[in-house]
């Protein structure tokens, strides 16, 4: 059994498209086809529902494919093991961060990339449900993602810092660390969040649900950018982590005030799966993770 079939099995599952799943492998369609035909044949079991397009998996499919990916998995873990014994990693890194936490991805890239020259990295934005997924599929090697609300089973995690949050309002004025705002208050205001399918929208919710408030956004979005572009256009305010500040540092159309709060909500951090034995790449991650946390310990 070839692992270049495995790979464009597991592929196709993933994309569902024939012509995508190709271009992902950097094959020819009738390439990618030809070979799982031929994998079809050595296993004596049809894997793939199609007629003239990808319909999906069979039964015997979907029972092969999380053996399919382990196996590639163990095969990629093998050869950075051997290649770990001659010095630094090679090879891409592919890591899924929650929108929350893409402020840190820079310092994450900058110590990964340091101790390990030969490799680059590849960075996805994802929900935390779609991280733990492609930590599980073996689709990505770490993960960003919250540590203390709906957390992550069956994975080895180093926290990074805890998060707290402010308010963003159009301000002619430039008002930047001016008295906190209470959650009331911020209620009150015609605001744009994330959508409820983003964990820091639930977390935000469940954390106003506990002062005994609710609130209907006037708009919502998957990404703070899109948030930030609204509260611009001098209509709305909105809500986002602290660490954006760094982000937004300057400009002077933005009035930033802390919001009050006893505690910060909740840890972020960097996660791999909980697996023996563990990929040097997912060893490199939290390597990495703790040399980060060493330098700016969590509140």
């Amino acid at each position: 059994m070839q692992l270049r079939a495995l790979r464009y099995f597991v592929t196709l599952a993933r994309e569902q498209h024939f012509a995508r799943a190709a271009e992902a492998c950097g094959v020819t369609q009738p390439t990618l086809s030809s070979a799982l035909v031929a994998l079809e044949e050595q296993l004596g079991k049809r894997l793939v529902e199609r007629d003239r397009r990808y319909i999906g998996l069979t039964e015997e499919g979907r029972a092969m494919l999380p053996w399919a990916q382990q196996l590639l998995a163990a095969h990629e873990g093998m050869v950075h093991a051997v290649e770990a014994l001659e010095g630094p990693l090679h090879g891409e890194f592919r890591l899924g961060a929650i929108p929350a936490a893409m402020p840190c991805i820079g310092q994450f890239t900058r110590t990964l990339l340091s101790r390990h020259p030969g490799m680059t990295l590849s960075v996805r934005s994802q929900t935390s449900r779609e991280i733990v997924r492609a930590i599980e599929a073996y689709e990505i090697d770490a993960g960003v993602t919250y540590l203390d609300h709906e957390s992550p089973s069956h994975v080895i995690s180093v926290p990074l810092y805890a998060e707290r949050y402010v308010f963003v309002s159009l301000n002619a004025d430039n008002q930047h660390g001016s008295n906190e705002i209470v959650w009331d208050e911020v209620a009150r205001q015609p605001l744009c969040l994330l959508h409820q399918g983003m964990q820091n929208r639930r977390i935000l919710d469940g954390l106003l649900s506990a002062y005994g408030i609710s609130v209907t956004p006037r708009a919502t979005a998957d990404s703070y950018i899109a948030l930030l572009a609204m509260v611009r256009s001098g209509e709305l305010a909105t809500v986002m982590p602290e660490r954006y500040l760094d982000l937004i540092e300057g400009a002077r159309w933005a009035g930033i005030r802390p919001i009050s709060m006893d505690v910060p909500v909740s840890r972020i951090g960097v996660i791999v799966g909980d697996r023996a034995p563990l990929d040097p790449i997912a060893a490199a991650a939290l390597d990495c993770a703790r040399r980060i946390a060493s330098d700016a310990p969590i509140d």
